[in-house]
């Protein structure tokens, strides 16, 4: 039986693990490992997509999850969650665009725009583990 806890836990994963290979693809393409740095951040691209349809999925079928902590705590949160939200609907173009650059092998435009992409995916990917920690084990 799929739960909402089950969902949220699935999410947390896909973007941990995402998190993992997108750092891995930055260090090959540092290395200038081209063709390791594309199977990674593709790799890392599918495994997002899978988890924004999980995501969605949860939305839909439990919608939102309330936060139970108070205080201070409670304003961290929503500075976290909002930064969250908000960067994740920014970045998601603008990393589908970078990886149909690179996909396409127009290196010079995705040279340019990677390094600023990158960062902010980053920030999502790791801000969405620590989002699901804190409604789910922290507070």
């Amino acid at each position: 039986m799929i739960t909402n806890y089950g969902l949220a836990t699935l999410n947390a994963v896909l973007n941990a693990t995402a998190l993992t290979v997108v750092l891995l693809g930055a260090r090959a393409i540092q290395k200038g490992q081209i063709e390791r740095h594309k199977r990674l951040m593709l790799t890392a691209f599918i495994i997002s997509a899978v988890f924004l349809t999980s995501y969605l999925t949860r939305m839909f079928l439990f919608g939102d999850t309330r936060f139970p902590g108070e205080g201070g705590i409670r304003y961290f949160y929503f500075f976290l969650l909002i930064s969250h939200v908000g960067l994740a609907i920014l970045i998601a173009p603008a990393v589908i665009y970078t990886v149909f650059l690179g996909v396409k092998d127009r290196r010079d435009r995705h040279k340019r725009i990677a390094p600023k992409v990158l960062p902010v995916w980053i920030y999502v990917l790791a801000t969405g583990v620590l989002v699901y920690l804190f409604l789910h084990h922290w507070v």
